[in-house]
C-alpha cells in the first residue's frame, strides 16, 4: 500500500489554512474590515460555511440544470409504506470520493428499495448539462430539502451517506481542487436535518473523527455509524483508490448480503478491524448508535430487502497503487 493510502485521511493544518484564506478572500470584501475581522474556520464549520471560485457562468448553470433534473426524478412516497430515500454525496473532489459516493447510493438504493428516491452528488463536476450535481454543502442542504418535501416525515426514513475527508473539531470537508472549499460541522448537519423535519434518519459517515457528529444527530429515531471516533483517523483515501477502509468493509461488502443491519455492521467492524491489523495502523475505532425507537422503521425496511447478494466492485480498499 502506498505512503498516501496509508496515512489517516484527516485535513492537515496547511489545508485547513488554504480553506480559511480561500474563504477570506470570497467572504470579506474591503481592506479595513479585512484588518479588523479574523476569520474563524473552527466556528463557520458550526454554520456550514464554503466558497467557490474561478467558476464559470456556464459551470453555475450546469448545477441548475443537473440538481433540477436529479429532484424532478424523485418519486413521491407511498401512504402506508415505510419508504426510504437515498442521498448519497461525495464532498471532495479526490477520485475515490466520487467513485464511493456513487456505489453507496447504487447499493443502498438496492437494499432498501429507494429506486427512483435516490440523489447522488460529487464534487469535481464539470460544466456539462448531464452527470451528478455537485457534491457541495449547498446541494446536501437542497438535497435534503427535496427529499423532506417528498416524504411523510412520520413514516418515512432518510438515508444519508456522505464520504470525504474529516476534521476533529470541523466535521466534513468540502474542496474542490482549486475551486472551491469548506467545513460542514456536526452543528451545520444536524441543523439541516431537524431543519426540515426529518427524525428518522440513517447516517453513514466515511470521514476521519466523523464520531465528533454522534452527539448532535442522536435522537430515538436515529441510526449512526461513523468510521471513525471523535480521536481516531480512518484510512483508505488515497485518491487512485475504488474505495476507503470504511466505505469497502460496510458498502461493498457487508450491505451487498441479506443479513440483518447488526450482523452487517459487525461485518464491517472486523473488516476494519483486520485490514488495519494487518497494516499495523492506529485502529479508527468505528462508532454505532441505534436510538431505542429506529428499530420499528429499520426493521420495516430490512423486512423488504433482496434476498441475494450483489458482486463487489472495484479493487479492495486494502490493495492500492
Amino acid at each position: 500500500m502506498s505512503r498516501i493510502a496509508r496515512m489517516g485521511r484527516g485535513i492537515d493544518t496547511m489545508r485547513l489554512a488554504q480553506f480559511g484564506a480561500l474563504a477570506l478572500s470570497l467572504l470579506v470584501s474591503g481592506s479595513a474590515f479585512s484588518q479588523q475581522q479574523r476569520f474563524n474556520t473552527i466556528e463557520a464549520a458550526k454554520n456550514g460555511w464554503f466558497a467557490e471560485q474561478s467558476r464559470s457562468a456556464t459551470w453555475y448553470l450546469s448545477q441548475h440544470k443537473r440538481i433540477t433534473t436529479a429532484i424532478a426524478t424523485l418519486q413521491p412516497q407511498r401512504p402506508g409504506v415505510v419508504d426510504a430515500y437515498v442521498l448519497s454525496i461525495g464532498l471532495d473532489s479526490d477520485p475515490v470520493f466520487t467513485r464511493e459516493s456513487a456505489e453507496a447510493a447504487n447499493v443502498l438504493a438496492r437494499r432498501y428499495g429507494a429506486a427512483g428516491r435516490t440523489l447522488h452528488f460529487a464534487a469535481g463536476a464539470d460544466d456539462k448539462a448531464t452527470g451528478p450535481a455537485q457534491g457541495s454543502p449547498s446541494n446536501l442542504a437542497i438535497g435534503l430539502a427535496a427529499i423532506a418535501a417528498k416524504m411523510d416525515p412520520k413514516e418515512d426514513v432518510l438515508i444519508l451517506f456522505a464520504t470525504t475527508h474529516g476534521d476533529p473539531v470541523s466535521g466534513l470537508a468540502y474542496r474542490d481542487g482549486e475551486y472551491a472549499g469548506g467545513m460542514i460541522g456536526p452543528q451545520r448537519l444536524a441543523n439541516l436535518i431537524d431543519g426540515v423535519g426529518i427524525k428518522r434518519r440513517m447516517v453513514l459517515l466515511s470521514a476521519c473523527f466523523s464520531g465528533i457528529f454522534l452527539p448532535l444527530l442522536t435522537n430515538d429515531q436515529t441510526v449512526i455509524v461513523t468510521a471513525a471516533s471523535s480521536q481516531r483517523t480512518s484510512f483508505g483515501c488515497a485518491p487512485g483508490n475504488d474505495w476507503t477502509f470504511f466505505g469497502d468493509a460496510l458498502v461493498n461488502n457487508a450491505l451487498r448480503k441479506p443479513q440483518t443491519f447488526d450482523a452487517a455492521v459487525g461485518e464491517a467492524t472486523r473488516l476494519i478491524s483486520d485490514w488495519e491489523g494487518q497494516l499495523r495502523l492506529v485502529p479508527s475505532r468505528p462508532q454505532v448508535f441505534v436510538g431505542d425507537n429506529a428499530r420499528v422503521w429499520l426493521d420495516a425496511l430490512e423486512d423488504k430487502m433482496p434476498k441475494t447478494s450483489t458482486a463487489k466492485v472495484g479493487r479492495p480498499a486494502i490493495i492500492s497503487d
